[in-house]
Parts: structure tokens; sequence; C-alpha cells
């Protein structure tokens, strides 16, 4: 019976996590299956504590680190950026008139949701634009300062 309850128990921390995203919890549960383990094989709840325990601590010591140093965005890394990292500081191309509600524009042969820094400023379709930053799905763009080489 407290083998259910340790599965139940790490059943709950794994959905936490889900709602924390902090790679920290997720670690609980392994020390819960763990102590499921040991309490499946017949251990006194002493014992099923600290297996519980050790677990936790070894996982978050030994695995964390390594899990938050690979999240980092690749800027952070000094890595180059690829996929979504790598929009920020693009060339565009734009489609339809940007303004600080909407828009679109093509980069790379892509259509994106587009919107001005300035809630001022327009782009005209044709416009080159440099995107600044990614809002969700949506790129905020600028207008390109770099001479066209």
């Amino acid at each position: 019976m407290e083998a259910v309850l340790w599965v139940v128990l790490a059943i709950g921390l794994a959905i936490a996590e889900a709602f924390t995203t902090t790679f920290l919890v997720i670690f609980f549960a392994a020390g819960a299956l763990a102590a499921a383990g040991a309490a499946a094989l017949g251990a006194d709840l002493l014992v099923q504590l600290i297996v519980f325990a050790v677990v936790s601590g070894i996982s978050v010591a030994a695995l964390r680190p390594v899990i938050l140093r690979h999240a980092k965005p690749a800027l952070e890394t000094g890595d180059r950026p690829f996929g979504i990292e790598a929009i920020a500081g693009s060339l565009g191309t734009v489609i339809e008139e940007v303004t600080g509600d909407r828009g679109m524009i093509k980069i790379d042969g892509e259509l994106w949701q587009a919107r001005s820094v300035d809630d001022k400023e327009t782009f005209v379709p044709g416009d080159r634009v440099r995107v600044v930053k990614l809002h969700g799905a949506t790129l905020l763009v600028w207008h390109d300062d770099l001479p066209n080489i």
C-alpha cells in the first residue's frame, strides 16, 4: 500500500513540474519513485524516507545544473543561435502594411505576423525591416538601418 502512495506522490509531483517549469520538482518525483521501489521490496517507512531524500538530493545536485546549462539561450552560452532564437536581427520584407497593431512580413520565404516597435511608425509593402524582438508569435520590427549590399 505504501508503494502506491509513493507512486501517486510521484505522479502528482510530475504534474506539478509541468506547471512550474523550474526543473526542480521533477527530481522529487524521481525520489518518490525510488521510495516506491523500496516500499515494494518491503523496506520500512524510515528506509523509504531515506531513499526518497537521498535520490532526490543526488538528482538535484547532479542533474539540475546540467539541464539548466542546456536550457540557456544560445546568446547566453555563446553558441550560434538557431530556430526561433535566430529570428531576432533578421531582415524581412513587408508584405502587408505593418503598424503598431498588425502587419505581415516575409523572412526567408516564411510569412510572419509583425508589428512596428513604435506605434506611430508604419511600413508599407516592399519596405525592408529588421526584427528587433519576438513577442509570442509576433515579430516586432523596425527600419533596416544597414545599407544595401
